[in-house]
C-alpha cells in the first residue's frame, strides 16, 4: 500500500516495538530514525516492582534502502525549534482533560487514544497539504482529526463501531487551517533540482551568451552543450566559476550574471523560472 516516496510511522511500547521493527526489516523496510516519546505526565507504576514506564518507541522508516524522494519537512522542523535541528526525543504529555473522549458514563472511550501534538508532529515532519494518510488502527480518530485540520487526506480503517461512531463525530467538528497557515516552509535542499543546461532548453540562455561576474572581472561563454568556457578551460559553471577566481569551489548559479536591459542579474534568476514551471497548476 505503501507509496515508494512515502513513509511509515509505528508506535508501541516495550511489550512488541522490537519485535515489530524486527518484522518491519525483515521485510526490508528501511529505518530512518526511532523516535523517543518522553511522556511529561505518566501513569505511576503502583506496585513498584520495575522502574515507571515513561516513554514510548516511534519507528519512521521508507519502503526500502534505495528509497528516494520521501518527504521530511527539514527546515519548517528545524525553523519551529528555534532554528536548532529538531531532535529524535520529543516530549509531549498524555491525552487528557477535554481532548480525552469518553464514553456515556465518563470513561475513557480508548485505552490509548495519542495526544494530537504527537500526530501533528509526524504528520507535519513528513508529509505535506493534499497528500493521503493511512491509518489501519484509526481507533479514536486522532490521526483523521489531525489530518483534516492540516490539511491532509486520510483514509483509517477501524472495526469497533463505537470507536468508529466517535471518530466520525469528533473529525466532523474539526475546522480545517487555512493555505495562508498551512504553507510549508521550504529550504534549498527541498527544492526541486535545475541544472544549468535546462535554461538553455528553455531558452532563457542561448549558445553565444556572455556571463560575467558581478563585479565585471571575469567573463565566461556559453556553450551548447550546458557547459560554460573561460581562459582556455570548459566546464560546469561551479567549476570554471572557482577557476577563474583562482578558488577550490564555486556557487555558479550566484556567482555568474547576465544582463538584461542593462542590467546585470544572477543566472539563478532564470533557475527560479524554471522551478516555478516546474509547479503544478492549481
Amino acid at each position: 500500500m505503501l507509496k515508494p516516496n512515502g513513509t511509515i510511522w509505528v508506535i508501541g511500547s516495550y511489550h512488541n516495538i522490537f519485535r515489530v521493527g524486527a518484522a518491519m526489516q525483515d521485510l526490508g523496510f528501511w529505518v530512518l530514525n526511532d523516535i523517543v516519546w518522553r511522556k511529561s505526565n505518566p501513569m505511576p507504576n503502583f506496585r513498584g516492582r520495575r522502574f515507571q514506564n515513561a516513554h514510548e518507541t516511534l519507528i519512521w522508516a521508507s519502503r526500502d534502502q534505495k528509497a528516494k524522494g520521501y518527504t521530511f519537512n527539514y527546515d519548517a522542523l528545524k525553523a519551529a525549534n528555534d532554528d536548532l535541528q529538531m531532535r529524535s526525543d520529543w516530549l509531549f504529555p498524555l491525552c487528557t482533560g477535554a481532548e480525552r473522549l469518553k464514553d456515556e458514563e465518563g470513561a475513557k472511550l480508548h485505552p490509548t487514544q495519542k495526544p494530537e501534538a504527537l500526530v501533528a508532529r509526524i504528520l507535519m515532519a513528513s508529509s505535506r497539504p493534499g497528500d493521503i494518510v493511512l491509518d489501519p488502527f484509526f481507533g479514536s480518530g486522532t490521526t483523521g482529526a489531525v489530518a483534516k485540520k492540516f490539511g491532509r487526506h486520510f483514509v483509517g480503517v477501524e472495526r469497533e463501531d463505537r470507536y468508529i461512531a466517535a471518530a466520525e463525530a469528533r473529525i466532523a467538528a474539526v475546522e480545517p487551517l487555512g493555505q495562508a497557515e498551512l504553507t510549508v516552509m521550504t529550504g534549498r535542499r527541498a527544492e526541486p533540482r535545475v541544472a544549468f543546461v535546462s535554461l538553455l532548453e528553455a531558452g532563457l540562455v542561448t549558445p553565444g551568451t556572455v556571463l560575467r561576474d558581478a563585479r565585471l572581472r571575469h567573463h565566461a561563454i556559453v556553450r551548447a552543450d550546458g557547459t560554460v568556457a573561460a581562459a582556455g578551460e570548459a566546464g560546469s559553471i561551479h567549476r570554471i566559476g572557482a577557476r577563474v577566481q583562482g578558488l577550490d569551489a564555486c556557487n555558479g548559479w550566484t556567482f555568474w550574471h547576465f544582463e538584461e536591459k542593462g542590467e546585470l542579474k544572477p543566472i539563478d534568476a532564470l533557475r527560479r523560472v524554471i522551478r516555478e514551471r516546474m509547479v503544478p497548476a492549481g
